[in-house]
């Protein structure tokens, strides 16, 4: 069944861990003790509605003060697909969660609340949204219900979104408006009679349509080899296949590829599947490939194909995403894990911070702290095989090890 991966984002009480909650109240993933959990508490706190928040806040401290603090992932299915939703943060001092719960979302759902409209944190969560690259956005404007599913408060809400939309960088967003309420339930699995001036989908309905070929951004094939796969066995004893998922665009058996970083050059000569096999692997599947001719390959190793090939350098730029409590300071010495490969890195240059509230930059930073974005200049000890993010989303991302804790303290995405 097609998998398809969403991210929340919106403020504090916009109504995120509500709208999840309905979601799997309405299409009945909820388990019966779950419920019966859910009701009780309800009705120990005086109210006369479900709180849906309850089932996705696992933390104490969530539960406590009615926020969201750490990322939780969400899982359903519906008899077309099956959903994992990355129910993200929203408050500023936990943007390297909203970072790392949409990385690796195809989809996003950007939640306003309805009485307060377009504040600093939408321009943030979009941001990041842009950032990454999260080609389908839902913004849904929530709580219509206390403001009279008004039509011109909605309409108020997307004017000044659109505004917002015209500081963006990646014009390849669709951006999908849509009012519910998430506590009603109204426009979220299913449209809703309360606002009739409303034409379009309901939420759900809405992310059952959206085609998984138009979600993933496609770019030029990359196969990272995972593994060498070489059985020994009397059957295939001279069995030598590569094994690995396939990025951004097809391979097929006569593709001409080059190896990287050897340079060495050959065919596709069989695509396997288990025991199965194909004249295509697609892109994001997981397959084994055979070359005709019997060259050195290794894990790390990358193939594309012939007069196609990705930036081989040893320095780059990228927009970083920082996460740790200790400082990058200029001179700062890492691990840049890009794909498989780890390969040592110094800070070469911070270029300037990014504020992601879409109000400028700042130059002359020689240091960044924990949830700060920022454009950093790095050199390698060797060359490593990428694309620019905005090209290519997974050979254009890496991740920031500090080499003393071994602690994952960056995420970042190269220009």
């Amino acid at each position: 069944m097609e998998v398809l991966k969403i991210a929340t984002a919106g403020s504090v009480d916009d109504g995120k861990s509500t709208l999840i909650g309905r979601i799997l109240y309405d299409t009945k993933s909820l388990t019966t003790d779950k419920l019966e959990a859910i009701e009780k508490t309800s009705k120990q706190r005086g109210y006369d509605y479900l709180d849906f928040s309850l089932a996705t806040d696992g933390l104490v401290a969530e539960r406590e003060q009615g926020i969201t603090i750490d990322v939780a992932h969400i899982y359903f299915s519906t008899k077309k697909k099956s959903y994992i939703i990355a129910d993200t943060p929203g408050h500023v001092e936990y943007t390297r969660n909203m970072v790392t719960g949409a990385s690796t979302s195809q989809a996003s759902i950007i939640l306003i609340d309805a009485r307060k409209g377009v504040i600093e944190q939408t321009n943030r969560h979009f941001f990041i949204n842009n950032l990454l690259r999260i080609k389908d956005v839902v913004v849904a404007i929530n709580k219509m219900d206390l403001v009279d599913y008004s039509e011109e408060v909605y309409n108020k809400i997307k004017a000044d979104f659109e505004a917002l939309m015209s500081k963006r960088d990646y014009q390849g967003q669709k951006i999908t408006f849509i009012p519910i309420s998430a506590l009603k339930g109204d426009n979220v699995v299913n449209t809703t009679d309360k606002m009739p001036w409303y034409k379009g989908e309901a939420l759900l309905e809405h992310l059952e349509q959206l085609d998984k070929a138009d979600i993933f951004n496609t770019g030029t094939p990359r196969f990272p080899v995972q593994y060498v796969i070489r059985p020994k066995t009397e059957e295939f004893h001279d069995f030598r296949g590569y094994a690995g998922k396939v990025y951004g665009g097809n391979l097929s058996v006569g593709d001409a590829v080059v190896v990287l970083p050897s340079m060495t050059k050959s065919k596709i000569k069989e695509i396997y599947f288990y025991d199965e096999k194909y004249e295509t692997a697609s892109r994001r599947s997981s397959v084994t490939i055979t070359l005709e001719d019997d060259i050195n390959v290794s894990r790390g190793d990358m193939i594309v194909k012939d007069g196609d090939l990705p930036t081989i350098e040893k320095q780059f730029t990228a927009n970083v995403c920082w996460m740790d409590a200790t400082q990058l300071n200029t001179g700062g010495k890492y691990i840049v894990q890009h794909g498989i490969n780890k390969v040592l890195a110094k800070v070469d240059k911070i270029n300037h911070k990014i504020h992601p509230d879409y109000s400028g930059i700042e130059e002359g930073v020689t240091s960044i702290g924990v949830n700060d974005i920022a454009s950093i200049s790095f050199k390698l000890n060797k060359p490593i095989f990428y694309d620019q993010f905005k090209n290519h989303r997974t050979n254009g991302s890496f991740i920031l090890i500090d080499p003393q804790s071994n602690n994952t303290v960056g995420a970042g995405f190269i220009q």
